[in-house]
């Protein structure tokens, strides 16, 4: 029997309290010094640290099968668990493509046997993402994977004909499709958000229109059909409003944002260096303010991180020929405690439902994101927001070295992530993973 008492904790940054955790299972929470405990019972003390339930991302690239040379399950899911992420999905933009039953299980199995997180994989809504046909979705549905969740994140599905047919096709089981949105057409040879900044620099643009319109069309195809639509990793002030106007007629249409979005614009991009170049592109300050404003209000629902490590041949060369994408594991809680909780626009209380509650609701989880109170499965996190995280890549769990936040101290810091009942993280450190 595993046993720990977790003393004078502040649950989702509420009143002090104990938790008692036994056999995976929270079984006892109450005032400090109130619950028995047995004798053989571990105690950790987590006076001035905030206990969350355990984080979510509803956006992470994992790379394997096919880029184990940029990120693996078992290193992708060693940064989560170092980042309070104790359920993570796969994004399917792997080699081969996640697009049938036989990929997708592979990576739901390594997830169980690397045994630091859950790892929920996503299934392609095309085959191969070449957005022509409808890839084996229910196939994918009724696997071992039990995928629920169907995107060709880093392209966007871009015939409306066949976003309709995905969303009237998930329909029928309750699954949702993730759009990246990105009108390819109005994106062609882009580099960088368009604006002042591109028309100094001489790079072509890439305006917010290009997502802007395809959420706009695909929020009115999903009320049209009755059917979920998730949007991903929103950047701009216009596709606020579109989401906000969409919910505001009952679509039932969900939202994300990044870490990255939340705090880093455009006029990064003067410096040239690589590491700033993401899809969708980093957007104005006025941009930043108003998701910050979105999430503080409930309109984005959830803070995804777009986890996307590359190799140094990938990332560190020329702009127009570097890969897009960040790393943001191991640095998602810091920014949003940065861009949200330090500027007074959240509590942890919402830190918790944009993190944790929200996501594994969104897509189901039972077992995931519950509140912190007897009964409820021991996923959590014990963080520390007056620590402090100087952001080394060559120190993080992932093979990606490609942090926007190098050389910046954050703040706060994991101090222990429980999954399942067993510390994953101790110390702020990696520990054992489940059933080793």
């Amino acid at each position: 029997m595993s046993c720990y008492l977790i003393g004078n904790a502040r649950p989702e940054g509420g009143d002090p309290a104990d938790l008692l955790v036994t056999d995976g299972t929270v079984t006892a929470v109450g005032a400090p010094g109130s619950l028995q405990v047995p004798e053989d019972a571990e105690v950790i003390d987590a006076s001035g640290l905030i206990a969350l339930p355990g984080l979510v991302d509803m956006h992470t690239h994992l790379r394997e099968p096919g880029r184990e040379d940029a990120e693996t399950v078992q290193t992708g899911t060693r940064a989560a668990a170092r980042g309070g992420f104790t359920a993570v999905f796969a994004m399917a933009n792997s080699n081969p493509v996640a697009d049938t039953a036989g990929v997708v299980e592979q990576v739901w199995q390594l997830g169980r046997d690397a045994g630091w997180t859950d790892v929920h994989p996503v299934g392609a809504v095309t085959v191969g993402l070449e957005g022509t046909r409808l890839s084996e979705i229910r196939a994918m549905a009724e696997s071992r994977a039990a995928v629920r969740m169907f995107s060709d994140d880093g392209k966007c599905v871009h015939d409306p004909v066949l976003m309709r047919r995905a969303l009237e096709y998930v329909k029928a089981f309750d699954g949702i499709i993730a759009q990246h949105a990105q009108e390819p057409r109005l994106t062609e040879g882009a580099q960088m958000n368009e604006g002042a900044v591109s028309a100094d620099l001489g790079l072509t643009g890439w305006p917010a229109v290009a997502e802007e319109a395809i959420i706009a069309r695909d929020v009115l195809l999903a009320q049209h059909v009755g059917s979920r639509l998730h949007i991903c990793h929103l950047s701009t002030e216009g596709s606020v409003e579109i989401v906000r106007w969409a919910k505001s007629r009952g679509v039932y249409v969900t939202a994300e944002v990044t870490p990255h979005h939340l705090m880093l614009t455009d006029e990064l991009v003067r410096t040239f260096d690589p590491v700033y170049k993401v899809n969708p592109p980093l957007r104005t300050d006025a941009d930043v303010q108003a998701l910050r404003r979105a999430v503080a209000e409930g309109t984005i629902d959830v803070v995804g991180t777009d986890h996307a490590p590359h190799t140094a041949e990938d990332k560190e060369c020329e702009w127009s020929c570097a890969a897009h994408g960040m790393t943001g594991l191991e640095t998602a809680l810091s920014v949003v405690q940065l861009s949200l909780v330090d500027t007074g626009l959240i509590g942890w209380d919402r830190v918790a439902q944009i993190m944790s509650h929200r996501p594994a609701g969104i897509l189901g989880l039972t077992d995931q994101g519950q509140p912190l109170r007897p009964g409820s499965v021991a996923n959590l996190v014990l963080w520390d927001p007056a620590g402090a995280t100087p952001v080394d890549p060559a120190t993080h769990a992932s093979k990606g070295r490609n942090s926007p936040y190098r050389g910046m101290t954050l703040p706060g810091s994991v101090r222990a992530t429980f999954y399942r009942g067993h510390p994953v993280v101790r110390d702020g450190e990696l520990a054992t993973p489940l059933g080793r």
